[in-house]
């Protein structure tokens, strides 16, 4: 967090949290609901996007989550709970350098190792990592899936053709960066019901 904010918190550590004001879109773009409506209303609405870089870096630098996976950002001296359309983070594919993928977050962070992927049943691919539940951005699924590969090569989309595909470990093709090549990573179906239990987060808190 910013020194400004634990400051703030420090000096006000009373002033309670307010939730309905914020969302993450499944893009990964911030979005203010201007009269708390983000959820828990009849006319929940999708809210107006956060444009101005410098509100999104700040937001960024204080976003966290408490011990119970509920997430917000901490704005000065309150706490503002952030609803997810997605999850806690929206992954990004990168090419470094030396032209090896990697994933980063919506905030520009560093994302991984990854250390369980699940395919859900609308088709979004989760991760699993230390910073928490990630999801991939649609535009760059196709080109994940077809990055990854199960044991003897064979792909994601031959997998899924299976009458009842079960759990697999995967490897990227040709992305050693994305630091499940040495080890494989398991990846796994998820049911919708069990989205925020299996990977930790509330996407209302």
């Amino acid at each position: 967090m910013d020194d400004q904010v634990l400051a703030a918190m420090a000096r006000w550590p009373d002033v309670p949290a307010v939730r309905g004001w914020l969302s993450l879109s499944a893009r990964g773009q911030w979005r203010l609901h201007p009269h708390g409506q983000g959820w828990g209303a009849p006319d929940e609405t999708p809210g107006e996007a956060i444009t101005n870089p410098q509100i999104i870096a700040f937001i960024g630098r204080n976003y966290q989550a408490d011990d119970t996976g509920r997430w917000f950002f901490q704005n000065g001296p309150q706490r503002v709970y952030v609803r997810l359309d997605g999850a806690p983070w929206i992954l990004h594919l990168h090419t470094d350098p030396q032209g090896l993928l990697r994933l980063q977050t919506h905030t520009g962070l560093d994302y991984g190792p990854v250390g369980h992927w699940w395919l859900d049943t609308e088709g979004r691919l989760f991760a699993q990592a230390a910073q928490g539940a990630g999801l991939l951005a649609d535009h760059d699924l196709a080109r994940m899936i077809d990055t990854l590969r199960a044991t003897g090569g064979q792909s994601l989309d031959d997998w899924l053709e299976q009458p009842e595909p079960a759990g697999i470990t995967v490897w990227p093709a040709s992305a050693p960066r994305l630091d499940e090549a040495r080890v494989g990573t398991p990846l796994g179906l998820l049911a919708a019901e069990a989205l925020e239990t299996t990977l930790g987060f509330i996407r209302r808190p």
